[in-house]
């Protein structure tokens, strides 16, 4: 047990402690994962059997990395045996080995978020409803809610509540739209994501005996990122271990972020409530970072009201200080951030995989991107199209996932007429009319239609008589060939590489599509070698292993290139330089997420999550301007840069044209270096006013913001004139309410804000 000597004592303790309930909260870098993977295999050491072990993860990238580290240890024969992956890939199995249960095929269809849209979007259109009223997007995440919440439609339809709400969002046939749609994914043998934990709780709800035989077999239970969970995880995990409470749970309250997918911050919060005799074990020690980027980050983070107390720290150096760089717009802000990585990639010889530039939404990209190309870096965005959503990706998986559930209607409606076999429109619209009449699938439509007497030209018949012919061969084989030549077979059979070679020629396009195709096999391949010895290496479990497929899964290689993603995306991720870009009062913090507290607390974990994703360097830039909707609007300095102590921040001059240069306090002044200037000096000036001097002479021309009451009239750049209805706060921290008629109350930092008092 050598590698005990590795840990400090607080990871000692939690890796020695296997029976009974443990909480173990793990600061950021703390080393969450080496504790994770060394009690599982202290655990096997001292006579735990795996088989007897859950362990859910992050991803499924984690969960690899993590049986081979434990078969180093113990032994891979001994380390495959564990049962490991995340929530959706652990219970899809389980899922799939008990599905008679509930009525599904065993190789029921995992609808990603794209099918699951199509597929309520055809049925919005069904109803005669409107998608500009009933749009799918918002539809879905009703639906999406219901689930994580264990809500059934029929509960959802009797919930006067839940009805009140949709009416007052003038969508009151959700309800009906929920109960249509869980029928359609039924009768098609599919499941969405949110379908893999809710149909898991129906199965240990309505099925004891099964609850009983998973309650011993899996004695022990581990579950990482326990605060991300939401309320139907929850209690699964609780089920599980009712008889053993063997469970230990590994997270951080601090890194609470995804409420908005029905993540539950209370079930960290409430672990004691829930086993009171339970152990709490605290890794504060970050190994990760700078002293400078650590202490930054707690400083913001110690604000938060709702949190399990602990103190952060590291034995690593100071390192440089949290840098703030201040652009005049958003197209600055790109030009400034990329070229100090090409500078830093150049001077000190780094790879550009060692740059991040991280955003609070996608649409933040755009500056980054055309910067980025201009100097030739490579980059790639995460959290955008990934290749698995490329539609030659889509119409081949499409193929896959008809040979292996006949019943998928989404699927049969993408390829029955690709590649063109002369299946029109109108045809097929006819053939979901009658499969709805009929109450049955499309495929039982197509693959018997005498019984079923749809009425269709003789022609039409025959020409679907041939596809259903190719795809009953196709059915034949699933069973024989393992999943690279099933994937051949279908790919030629097909039509589908005839296609695309024959479009080659066209342009770099139809080229990239090709290859792409050759990729996905190329893939295919590797699945089926990796997977030989276990047997799991046919085309059903390939298709479950891509369904399962997580952003962070999918972004954590090591190619030479920029990463650009979402805070949210970055979870979980480490990167020796970080910029956090777009750091504006309204931006980050999000305008749509200040209603209350707990929103802002939660944006307030998401910058701590930001900042602890760097190792070296934190660099946080801002625009004073930003283009939004073609307008350019005035921004403020997000009050998160404020929150940050001034000891662990500097301020940076950006160089302009005629050597002058604006530094981040706002002054104007011939260049000269870095500046570092205290934090109550930063104030955001408009484009306009670039040029201008220091000053502290107030724009009303005597009163300082400072020194507002309430009842005085005001005016702001932004959101014009109002009334303070709020004072809160003192000195540097002062904050206004105001009411603005034409945008509603905005609460503003008055140091920021550079607000006009206006004379009754």
């Amino acid at each position: 047990m050598s590698y005990i000597s590795e840990l400090n004592p607080s990871q000692s303790e939690a890796v020695q402690h296997i029976t009974g309930p443990s909480m173990v909260i793990a600061g950021a870098g703390s080393g969450k994962t080496r504790v994770l993977t060394y009690r599982i295999a202290y655990m096997m050491e001292h006579g735990v059997d795996p088989f007897e072990v859950m362990a859910l993860t992050f991803t499924n990238k984690a969960a690899r990395e993590m049986k081979e580290r434990i078969g180093s240890i113990v032994g891979e024969s001994e380390s495959k045996n564990i049962t490991m992956g995340t929530f959706h890939s652990v219970f899809s199995r389980i899922l799939r080995y008990n599905s008679n249960r509930l009525g599904y095929p065993s190789n029921f269809t995992i609808y990603d978020t794209q099918d699951a849209r199509s597929l309520l979007k055809a049925i919005i259109k069904e109803q005669n409803l409107d998608d500009k009223v009933y749009k799918p997007a918002a539809v879905m995440g009703r639906i999406s809610s219901a689930k994580n919440s264990l809500v059934s439609p029929e509960s959802y339809a009797a919930n006067s509540e839940i009805l009140l709400e949709d009416q007052q969002a003038r969508r009151p046939e959700t309800a009906r739209l929920y109960k249509l749609y869980a029928d359609r994914c039924f009768k098609a043998g599919a499941m969405d994501f949110d379908d893999l934990l809710y149909q898991t709780n129906v199965l240990l709800r309505d099925h004891p005996d099964v609850l009983a035989h998973y309650q011993h077999k899996f004695k022990y239970i581990l579950v990482d990122e326990y605060q991300d969970t939401n309320y139907a995880q929850y209690l699964i995990v609780k089920k599980l271990a009712a008889v053993f409470e063997n469970i230990c749970v590994v997270g951080d309250d601090a890194q609470s972020i995804y409420s908005f997918r029905g993540a539950n911050i209370q079930n960290i919060l409430n672990f004691r409530r829930d086993y009171p005799d339970y152990k709490l074990y605290k890794l504060e020690q970050n190994y990760r970072s700078t002293k400078n980027i650590v202490e930054a980050a707690n400083s913001v983070i110690r604000r938060n009201q709702d949190q399990i107390e602990k103190k952060v720290w590291t034995d690593n150096v100071d390192g440089k200080k949290i840098n703030v760089i201040r652009a005049m717009t958003d197209n600055e802000e790109g030009k400034v951030i990329v070229n100090k990585i090409y500078d830093l990639s150049q001077n000190e010889g780094l790879d550009f995989s060692d740059f991040a530039i991280l955003y609070r939404t996608n649409k933040q990209s755009r500056s980054f991107e055309e910067s980025l190309r201009k100097l030739n870096i490579p980059y790639k965005i995460f959290g955008g199209l990934s290749f698995y959503q490329r539609k030659e990706i889509k119409d081949l998986l499409a193929y896959f996932r008809l040979a292996t559930n006949p019943k998928d209607e989404e699927a049969l409606k993408r390829i029955i007429n690709y590649p063109k076999r002369g299946i029109g429109k109108t045809t097929i619209d006819n053939i979901i009319i009658g499969a709805n009449q009929h109450g049955t699938s499309i495929w039982d439509i197509v693959s018997d239609p005498t019984h079923y007497n749809v009425p269709l030209p003789a022609g039409a018949w025959n020409k679907i008589g041939q596809f259903v012919t190719m795809m009953k061969s196709f059915q034949a084989e699933l069973g024989k060939l393992n999943a690279y030549d099933m994937a051949q077979t279908i790919a030629r059979s097909s039509g589908i590489l005839k296609e695309l070679y024959s479009e080659k020629d066209k342009g770099v396009e139809e080229v990239e599509r090709y290859q792409n195709i050759e990729q996905l096999l190329s893939g295919i391949k590797e699945f089926t070698v990796s997977q030989a010895e276990s047997g799991n290496h046919y085309l059903p479990d390939f298709l479950m292993d891509v369904a399962l497929l997580t952003d962070a899964d999918q972004a954590t290689d090591d190619k030479n290139y920029v990463t650009l993603m979402t805070i949210h995306s970055s979870k979980g991720l480490e990167y020796p330089h970080v910029y956090l870009v777009g750091m504006e009062e309204n931006l980050f913090p999000s305008q749509m997420v200040l209603n209350t507290r707990s929103e802002l607390e939660e944006e307030r974990r998401l910058f701590y999550v930001a900042v602890t994703r760097a190792k070296t360097t934190c660099t946080l830039s801002y625009a004073t301007s930003r283009f939004i909707f073609g307008q350019l609007t005035s921004s403020e300095p997000s009050r998160f840069i404020t929150e940050v102590d001034e000891q662990y921040l500097q301020f940076e001059s950006v160089a302009r044209p005629g050597g002058r240069s604006l530094n981040s306090s706002g002054f104007d002044r011939n260049f000269s270096g870095g500046l570092n200037r205290p934090m109550s000096n930063l104030k955001p000036l408009a484009p306009s006013d670039a040029s201008a001097s220091n000053s502290s002479k107030p724009s009303n021309g005597g009163s300082s913001n400072l020194d507002l009451k309430v009842g005085y009239n005001v005016e702001h750049d932004r959101f014009g004139k109002g009334k303070v209805t709020g004072i809160e706060g003192t000195g540097n921290d002062k904050k206004a309410t105001i009411f603005f008629p034409k945008n509603g109350s905005k609460t503003v930092l008055l140091r920021f804000a550079n607000l006009k008092i206006i004379e009754d």
